[in-house]
């Protein structure tokens, strides 16, 4: 082996006498240059070199340094590297000079030119950390030389307080551990050269330097700058986030303060976010002619964020921020490119005070950037991007990054990561923008259809409630509505159209006024439920602005219609499929009314079904939504067992137990609208009902007349007789005349005083206006200009003619 060594990287060593005559030749000097010894001893050193330095080889004269081209036996000439030692007697006087040779190309010499012309740095430390050897480009990061360094401690040499930027723990622990363990391992630290205002990526690998036997020795490293990959791969991770962060809430404000919390303190330390008053406002944003004229633009704080607190609290989203003209900002605004201000100057070199590797260089710039702004170094500020926030070419406002906790400023690079934030902020700003515009729409067109107020009825007592869905969901399509019915009846009605937005809205408005509309005719539940259906199934698409169709919101809307009667107590009630109402009885107990609930609306071809049951004074109906007892934490099973808990607590007014309901069985995040629609009926007094049946025979049109004007009488209502005789006549004799047994007539004295007659037909009249000579044709003609209202409802067992008059306060 120390053949094959000697052979691969040969050492020949001459002595040298003072008059320069070559005294001594090693063996290596055969193998490098095939002279013997016999060849060279005793002639002068200079014949075995092509160019001998003036003066060599005396030995006070100079000393040939680095590479020497010296003669071979054959002629040619070997490049090798020289090294130059005196001898000396023990008087001191000058003996001659030991010259070393060594082939250039081989090992160990082009190794150590190797390692020291690296450009990465490169270091060896005994287990101690004390340098051993380091090369020029570690010499050059650590900013000493070489003889400053060797044999000192890592950590005494670069302690805190002296120099720390070079403190690097986390780098010393990890040579520490490969010490110890005998491991190698692999680094990757920020760390900020000496003289540098930049801080730079490492990469750094550590491996053990072992002796023959296998004993650690040393530790050796190698480290490259890796900014350029590190800050790439950083910015890369900020826009990963800012992708998953910004934009997952379709609100304005929250939206803005997204993008304000995304590159902090990654990429920036302070970012603010300013937006117009009409983006908030969900409304279109300025023109960009009233961006470029005129003179001071006032925006509002929509978001600000710090990396820490700052002095001087940060304004709320409402506060007002005004740009004069000429200013950053407002130049952004109306040119729609970004400013870059810089608080450094560059450097004498004519370099960029930045990370190497990175695009810092001017000529990276777009052309006018960056601009040198003194007045933000005033302010503490090393940097500052201004962007515009544009979206569908519309300027909806401006966002800054300021660096001032770092001594880094910005480069190109991050020039270009500031706007692709800004792009993608403003996207996401306009479309919360346009959600905002849409749900205030959907939300005041949904308010306008619903009752505004409940109306008072004597039949039952009610009270609702109403909650759109949260900001993700939109305005969808529950409703509810409170009929006043002849006979002092009353209709309850919810129900929930699919979808959201202003679609639904408008669905569930013309639902609305379909049920309003087949209500007036006093149709039996599962009849109005049956023409509320076909209504639906020839109700014609609705057409885009762009000649597409869009599917009508009423398909698969869902509608529950009961009516209840306060003189039998008996509530009939039918469902085209939405929830069954809960009632409560007046002594707590609740449970769903049982009943089968029939397909929702627009299937066709299916029956609903009617439920009565009676109910006494006092009960507690609760019609509602699903969105009230569904969502994401709950099954619908669970949730109607909490709201009839809920609404099963004595005590509490309506108002107040439907508010409660509210807000407990809705959580703060909801994805679908709720309503609530509680009634406690009433049962009318028997005595405000007198009921008597005529005989079908026109000489008992007066005694129908006497009963009613007796009763009237007992109910000490005197006004109103003279009319409801002439009434009770005309619409007994149509009865008679025109109908069919058995003929009723009815009295009922609540807000309204209502005479009812019934007979067994099932023709209904017709107002018409009669001519000057007819006989006939006047009764219900004259019943309509006397009374407040009237109208006609069939039974299963004939029609039901009533009208009303108004009593005025009880």
């Amino acid at each position: 082996m120390e053949t094959t060594g000697a052979q691969d990287a040969p050492t020949a060593v001459a002595v040298v006498e003072p008059d320069g005559v070559v005294s001594g030749w090693s063996e290596g000097g055969l193998l490098l240059l095939g002279w013997t010894a016999e060849e060279t001893v005793g002639r002068p050193v200079t014949d075995f070199l092509v160019d001998p330095p003036p003066g060599f080889p005396s030995a006070d004269g100079p000393r040939p340094k680095g590479s020497i081209a010296v003669r071979h036996r054959d002629g040619s000439t070997v490049d090798a590297t020289v090294t130059v030692h005196p001898l000396r007697r023990a008087d001191g006087v000058a003996a001659g000079l030991v010259v070393t040779l060594q082939r250039w190309d081989r090992r160990p010499v082009i190794a150590d030119r190797a390692f020291e012309q690296c450009p990465f740095a490169l270091g060896v430390y005994d287990p101690d950390l004390r340098f051993l050897w380091v090369n020029a480009a570690a010499a050059a990061v650590v900013a000493h030389t070489e003889e400053q360094i060797l044999g000192e401690k890592y950590r005494e040499l670069f302690a805190v307080g002296e120099t720390p930027e070079l403190d690097d723990t986390a780098y010393t622990d990890k040579l520490s551990e490969v010490a110890r363990t005998g491991e190698p391992a692999r680094l990757i630290t920020i760390f900020r050269p000496l003289g540098s205002a930049y801080a730079n990526a490492w990469a750094t690998s550590m491996w053990p330097v072992r002796d023959a036997e296998g004993t650690v020795r040393a530790v050796a490293n190698w480290g490259f700058d890796m900014s350029a990959e590190y800050w790439a791969r950083q910015r890369l991770l900020i826009l990963k986030e800012a992708t998953r962060g910004i934009g997952r809430t379709l609100d304005v404000i929250s939206t803005a303060r997204e993008l304000a919390e995304t590159p902090v303190p990654g990429f920036a330390d302070l970012v603010t976010v300013d937006l117009f008053d009409e983006v908030l406002r969900g409304e279109e944003p300025p023109v960009s002619a009233a961006v470029t004229t005129g003179g001071t633009i006032t925006l509002a704080r929509a978001a600000r964020h710090s990396a820490k607190e700052d002095p001087d609290p940060a304004p709320g989203p409402a506060a007002p921020v005004g740009y004069a003209p000429g200013s950053i900002a407002a130049r952004c605004m109306s040119t729609g490119g970004s400013m870059v201000q810089l608080a450094v100057e560059p450097s004498q070199g004519g370099e960029w005070a930045f990370g190497p590797g990175l695009a810092a260089d001017p000529a990276h710039w777009p052309p006018g950037l960056p601009l040198i702004d003194q007045s933000i170094a005033a302010r503490g500020l090393t940097g500052r991007i201004t962007v515009p926030l544009l979206a569908r070419g519309a300027v909806l406002g401006v966002v800054t990054f300021a660096r001032r906790d770092r001594p880094e400023a910005f480069t190109a690079d991050d020039l270009i990561l500031s706007e692709e934030l800004a792009a993608k902020a403003a996207v996401a700003i306009d479309n919360a923008r346009r959600y905002t515009r849409e749900h205030t729409l959907a939300l005041t067109l949904q308010r306008s259809l619903l009752p505004q107020r409940l109306p008072h009825h004597g039949a039952v007592d009610v009270a609702s409630g109403y909650l759109p869905a949260g900001a993700g969901a939109g305005v969808g399509g529950d409703w509810f509505d409170v009929i006043a019915l002849s006979g002092a009846r009353v209709a309850l009605v919810v129900g929930d159209v699919v979808g959201h937005g202003v679609h639904a809205s408008a669905s569930m408005g013309r639902l609305r006024t379909a049920v309003r509309t087949l209500a007036d005719v006093d149709l039996p539940p599962d009849e109005l439920l049956t023409h509320l259906d076909d209504l639906i199934l020839h109700l014609p698409d609705d057409p885009r602005p762009e000649g597409g169709f869009e599917p009508t919101g009423e398909t698969g809307a869902t509608c529950l219609y009961a009516v209840y009667d306060p003189v039998s107590r008996r509530c009939t009630m039918a469902s085209a499929g939405h929830p069954l109402p809960l009632l409560v009885s007046p002594d707590g107990t609740g449970a769903p009314v049982v009943a089968q609930p029939g397909p929702p609306l627009g299937i066709g071809g299916l029956p609903f079904e009617v439920t009565e049951i009676e109910l006494p004074e006092g009960s507690l109906l609760a019609l509602y939504t699903d969105g009230l007892v569904e969502n994401h934490g709950r099954d619908a099973g669970k949730g109607t067992a909490d709201l009839l808990r809920i609404l099963s607590e004595p005590g509490s007014s309506l108002e107040a137990l439907c508010d409660t309901a509210m807000k407990v069985m809705l959580p703060d995040h909801r994805t679908d609208d709720a309503a609530l629609l509680l009634a406690r009926t009433r049962a009318l007094d028997p005595d405000h009902v007198a009921d008597w049946e005529i005989e079908p025979d026109p000489a008992q049109v007066a005694h129908a007349r006497r009963l009613a004007a007796d009763q009237l009488a007992r109910w000490g209502l005197e006004e109103p007789a003279f009319v409801t005789e002439l009434v009770v006549s005309e619409l007994v004799t149509n009865a008679i005349k025109y109908g069919q047994p058995p003929v009723r007539l009815r009295l009922i004295r609540d807000a309204a005083l209502i005479c009812e007659v019934s007979d067994g037909s099932g023709t209904a009249p017709h107002l018409r206006r009669a001519r000057t000579f007819d006989e006939g044709g006047r009764g219900l003609m004259l019943v309509a200009q006397l009374t407040q209202g009237w109208g006609t409802r069939h039974t299963t067992n004939g029609k039901t003619i009533w009208c009303a008059q108004n009593l005025g306060p009880t």
